[in-house]
C-alpha cells in the first residue's frame, strides 16, 4: 500500500515534519506526581532531565511535556503550580537537546512562558474551547498546535464504573463536528492551515468502545485536511479488551498504533518511546513509499 501526502511541511523547532513520509513519535514526559502510567516524575528537575534523554535516546521526535495529570477525577493544578513544574524542565531541555519540545497545557499563562522558555509545539487538550488565546499564541510564536476533540464535558465519569458516561449517536461525526470548532477558533486567531494537527482524543469523553472506533475510522478523521495525531498509550480501552493493568500494556498500545498507521496517523504519543519506534518503522515500510521508508531509516 502507498501513501500519498499533499500536506504541506510543517516546521517544528528544528524538526521539519514531512506529512506522509513517516509516523513521527512523540515522547510523554510528565512532571506531575498523579500520572495515570506512573511515570510521572514530580517536580524532581534531574529526574525529569534524565528521563527527557532517555527518550530523545530512543528515537522520540517530539517530547511532549506536561504538568497537569489528565487522567479522569485528577485535581486541578493552579497556574503557578504547573508554571513551576514545567518552566525549569523546558529552560534546561531546550538548552540541552535538540529534540522539538512541546507544552501539553490548556492554560494560555503556562503555554506562553513555556515559548518563551524554549518549547515549540502546543497540545491544547481542550481544541480551544478552554482558552481560545492559545490560538493566538500558535500564531504569533508560529509553532505547530494540536487541537484534541475532548468530551469530558459532555458527560461524567463514574468512579464506580471506571468509565465514561457519555453517550453519542455517531462518536466520529460528533469528533467532526468537535473538531470543525477548533478549526475555526484557529482560522480567525490567524493559525497557519499547515501548523494544525488533529486529535480526536482516545479516551477523552470516550467508552472503550468508542475508543476502538476511532481507531477502526481514522480516515473519515484525514478527510479534515490535516495531520493527526493519536495518543492511546496504555490507555483504559486496552485494559478492557486485555484485562490488564497499566504497566501491562505494551502490546495493545502496539496494536493500536500499528493499526493506527495503517488508517492514518501521523503522530503517536506515546511513554515507551524505543518499542513504538520499531513499531512505527516496520508499519511504515509496509504502509507508505518504500522510497520514502528508506530514505528517513
Amino acid at each position: 500500500m502507498e501513501r500519498q501526502s499533499t500536506l504541506a511541511v510543517t516546521r517544528c523547532g528544528n524538526l521539519d515534519l514531512r506529512w506522509g513520509e513517516r509516523t513521527y513519535v512523540m515522547g510523554i514526559l510528565n512532571v506531575t506526581p498523579d500520572s495515570f502510567s506512573g511515570d510521572g516524575v514530580g517536580a524532581d528537575v534531574n529526574a525529569a532531565l534524565a528521563r527527557a534523554r532517555q527518550l530523545a535516546e530512543e528515537g522520540a521526535d517530539i517530547i511532549d511535556i506536561g504538568g497537569e495529570s489528565t487522567r479522569p477525577g485528577a485535581p486541578p493544578v493552579s497556574v503557578e503550580e504547573e508554571l513551576r513544574r514545567v518552566i525549569p524542565v523546558i529552560e534546561r531541555l531546550a538548552a540541552e537537546l535538540a529534540v522539538p519540545i512541546s507544552i501539553d497545557s490548556y492554560k494560555s499563562e503556562v503555554a506562553a512562558r513555556a515559548l518563551e522558555a524554549g518549547a515549540s509545539m502546543l497540545n491544547d487538550q481542550w481544541g480551544l474551547k478552554h482558552d481560545p488565546r492559545l490560538a493566538e499564541l500558535a500564531a504569533r510564536f508560529n509553532v505547530p498546535i494540536v487541537l484534541m476533540s475532548n468530551q469530558r464535558d459532555k458527560g461524567g465519569y463514574d468512579t464506580a464504573l471506571k468509565r465514561d458516561t457519555a453517550e453519542y449517536n455517531d462518536p466520529i461525526a460528533e469528533i467532526i463536528a468537535s473538531l470543525k470548532g477548533s478549526l475555526e477558533i484557529a482560522s480567525q486567531s490567524g493559525v497557519p492551515r499547515e501548523n494544525i494537527i488533529l486529535d480526536p482524543g482516545i479516551g477523552f469523553g470516550k467508552s472503550w468502545q468508542h475508543d476502538l472506533e476511532i481507531i477502526r475510522r481514522l480516515a473519515e478523521l484525514k478527510a479534515l485536511g490535516h495531520p493527526l495525531l493519536i495518543g492511546p498509550s496504555a490507555k483504559s480501552f486496552i485494559g478492557k479488551i486485555l484485562d490488564l493493568p497499566v504497566a501491562e500494556r505494551l502490546e495493545g498500545t502496539a496494536a493500536a498504533v500499528a493499526v493506527g498507521i495503517a488508517n492514518g496517523a501521523d503522530v503517536v504519543r506515546v511513554h515507551q518511546v524505543k518499542p513504538m519506534v520499531r513499531v512505527c518503522r516496520m508499519g511504515d515500510a509496509i504502509i507508505r513509499k518504500e522510497a520514502n521508508w528508506a530514505r528517513n531509516r
